[in-house]
């Protein structure tokens, strides 16, 4: 009687993995290759192992199944037009996953994993932009939410003046009216007659 398959799976594999290569580059135990940088006439080295670098990068993948014979014991590859920082960055993130950089760098890490044909680091550093812009917009929307509450703040008073003032204006205009002074309906009936006020002051 033939047995059920079973999966047997680790979720801690992978991590493991990324980070025993890690220590494997930082203490340069098995590296097999060596990449050159210069930027500017800032030069460094970079010791690697051509398997984590060709199953991350494209242009890694590229080089190293392209080239004729080794070097030696190594395998040297030079870059140029990239900075030391940022191919250091470039390196913890394909061997961690992960890298902390300033803001004002996530745009040259971009430019670095097209560069070098990486498309987790590209994606990452998309994802990362995108979040970036969407809160520089919400914080804009915001201020201008707030600004406008405070312009609407500022301009009721004076509204209400504005109609205060014509409410006054309009019942001065019915206690004594301009328009038509011969009326005998718009004036006061107090049983004078229009002429009486001027004969008594005739008589003063």
């Amino acid at each position: 009687m033939e047995s059920n398959a079973v999966l047997l799976e680790s979720k801690s594999s992978p991590i493991n993995l990324l980070n025993e290569m890690h220590q494997l580059r930082l203490l340069g135990h098995l590296c097999d290759v060596t990449v050159s940088v210069e930027y500017q006439g800032v030069r460094a080295e970079f010791v690697a192992h051509k398997a984590v670098l060709a199953a991350t990068s494209k242009f890694f993948k590229e080089v190293f199944l392209n080239e004729k014979g080794m070097d030696g014991p190594r395998t040297n590859v030079f870059l140029n037009e990239v900075q030391v920082a940022d191919f250091a960055s470039f390196l913890e993130f394909v061997y961690t996953a992960k890298v902390e950089v300033e803001e004002d760098r996530v745009q040259r890490m971009l430019e670095i994993a097209e560069k070098l044909k990486c498309l987790d680091l590209s994606e990452t550093c998309f994802q990362l932009k995108k979040q970036m812009l969407e809160s520089v917009l919400l914080e804009l929307q915001n201020f201008s939410e707030s600004q406008n509450s405070e312009e609407e703040s500022a301009t009721q008073p004076s509204i209400l003046l504005e109609s205060k003032a014509a409410a006054v204006a309009e019942a001065d205009q019915a206690d004594c009216p301009l328009d038509s002074p011969d009326s005998p309906v718009d004036r006061p009936s107090n049983g004078m007659s229009p002429e009486m006020p001027a004969t008594k002051s005739k008589e003063k």
